[in-house]
């Protein structure tokens, strides 16, 4: 959203809300700030034609969080990926996605500290969202069971919304902070705010608001993960290796052992 044509999208938004007369602020916020394993940044725009959003969603800040040592944590990747990303994760996985164009789901897949390589359960990823278990059960009859994932992948993680709703019951508070002018044709910023002929300003804040503690991703689940299959391994391994992507030489390894486990079970792959 924010890098979209050189930041076109954002201005289009932003130009029209000033054109009606609001001023907004908006934050990217990470959704494991509220204690959840996911890696899901996502845009929160406010705007309001009587007061500052500023000063309302600026308030919390609890600092970048970004851990870089993987050993002996579960970490999540795009298996669907391996040439331009993969969407690596430590002790979390990236984003939930709705699945395919045709309705394929494609849950990110976790590397285990023991070698396993497995998708999370559909009621897990509901709860990395925030949902109570089996809160998306009724899609599997009224629609398939593929729906569930297509639910959860396109849902706002409850619990951000959470925050964004304690945001607007805050009694407003300037900014202790210095914003900074930035190129609005350029990829926008993580935080800024506007207003009508007010200029539009970068505000120093993280992705995270708030950073409340979780147990870790492999305590988190509570459900039986399923090992990613043949093909899915095959196919990712194949691109990975010949993509040029960074990643630990022990995670190609595990990689390798998965398919040869997976091969041993008798499950064919179709020839490309």
């Amino acid at each position: 959203m924010l890098q979209l044509d050189k930041g076109a999208a954002m201005r289009h938004i932003t130009d029209r809300l000033e054109r009606l007369g609001y001023s907004w602020a908006y934050r990217v916020v990470d959704s494991r700030a509220f204690g959840l394993p996911q890696r899901r940044q996502r845009v929160f725009l406010l705007a309001s034609l009587e007061m500052k959003p500023e000063e309302l969603l600026f308030q919390d800040d609890a600092g970048d969080f970004e851990p870089s040592d993987h050993r002996g944590k579960a970490c999540g990747f795009y298996w669907t990926e391996g040439v331009r990303g993969l969407g690596w994760a430590i002790d979390a996985v990236p984003t939930l996605k709705g699945g395919s164009t045709i309705g394929i789901p494609s849950p990110p897949a976790i590397w285990f500290p023991d070698g396993l390589i497995a998708t999370p359960d559909i009621r897990d990823a509901e709860r990395m969202q925030g949902f109570p278990t089996d809160w998306t059960l009724p899609a599997a009859t009224a629609v398939n069971r593929n729906a569930r994932w297509k639910l959860v992948g396109n849902a706002v993680t409850v619990n951000a919304a959470e925050w964004i709703g304690s945001c607007l019951a805050r009694v407003a508070k300037p900014l202790n902070l210095i914003p900074l002018p930035f190129d609005a044709f350029r990829s926008w910023p993580k935080a800024a705010y506007g207003s009508p002929g007010g200029g539009r300003f970068e505000v120093p804040v993280s992705m995270f608001p708030i950073r409340k503690k979780r147990p870790s991703l492999e305590r988190f689940l509570k459900f039986r993960p399923s090992p990613l299959s043949l093909r899915a391994v095959s196919g990712f391994t194949s691109r990975l290796t010949t993509g040029g992507l960074n990643f630990p030489d022990e995670f190609l390894d595990d990689l390798l052992k998965h398919r040869e486990k997976m091969s041993a079970t008798g499950e064919v792959v179709p020839a490309n």
